[in-house]
């Protein structure tokens, strides 16, 4: 049985930088030829490390920095969502995204705003292009805001910013994301040490 954390563990814990061994991830940079260029669509906030880990490879670093609008996302009408969602991302460029770097944020968007960043992500994507993401599973808090995760030299990632208030995870289950996210499949999925399930989706 899961034991919820108490109050002061869980603040201790999200008040420190964490830093992950993240396999999918480690696997999705193993699967990058040197000789072909790569469209990576980060939607998490610029960071000089995680240009340096994709700078090895030849790639175009698209930065979409989309934690901002989420809370957007929460308050907007239905028939609204998927508009509101679009106006988060960069236009969609003549070379579609290989990759796509979720990070932590979709543990923090409802159930109608995983299909409309969807619509938006699909939409800047192509059959086949890759998405990374952690999910929170094990623990029933996680950190208020999303997290500035950055990718390490040693395939690892990276925490940096710390957020000691807590809230709800949603704790989605893949047929939750299957069924809300039906413009990708499930590839893997890997329950990690800090509790988060790492996935790697495909367009």
């Amino acid at each position: 049985m899961i034991q919820p954390l108490g109050a002061a563990t869980a603040r201790a814990e999200f008040e420190r930088p964490s830093t992950l061994k993240a396999p999918l991830f480690q696997s999705l940079l193993e699967r990058l030829d040197p000789e072909r260029r790569w469209v990576v669509l980060d939607l998490g906030a610029a960071h000089a490390a995680t240009v340096g880990v994709f700078g090895r490879f030849r790639c175009r670093l698209e930065i979409a920095a989309i934690a901002h609008g989420l809370n957007a996302l929460a308050t907007a009408e239905a028939d609204e969502l998927v508009q509101a969602a679009e106006r988060l991302f960069p236009a969609p460029g003549i070379e579609p995204a290989d990759i796509v770097l979720c990070w932590d944020l979709l543990n923090y968007l409802e159930r109608p705003g995983l299909s409309a960043i969807m619509e938006a992500i699909a939409a800047r994507g192509r059959p086949g292009t890759v998405m990374h993401a952690l999910m929170g599973y094990a623990e029933p808090l996680m950190p208020a805001q999303p997290g500035a995760y950055v990718a390490l030299d040693d395939l690892r990632i990276q925490r940096l910013n710390r957020a000691p208030d807590a809230r709800a995870a949603p704790r989605y289950t893949p047929d939750d994301l299957a069924r809300h996210m039906p413009q990708c499949r499930i590839e893997r999925g890997v329950l990690l040490a800090n509790g988060m399930q790492e996935f790697l989706f495909v367009l």
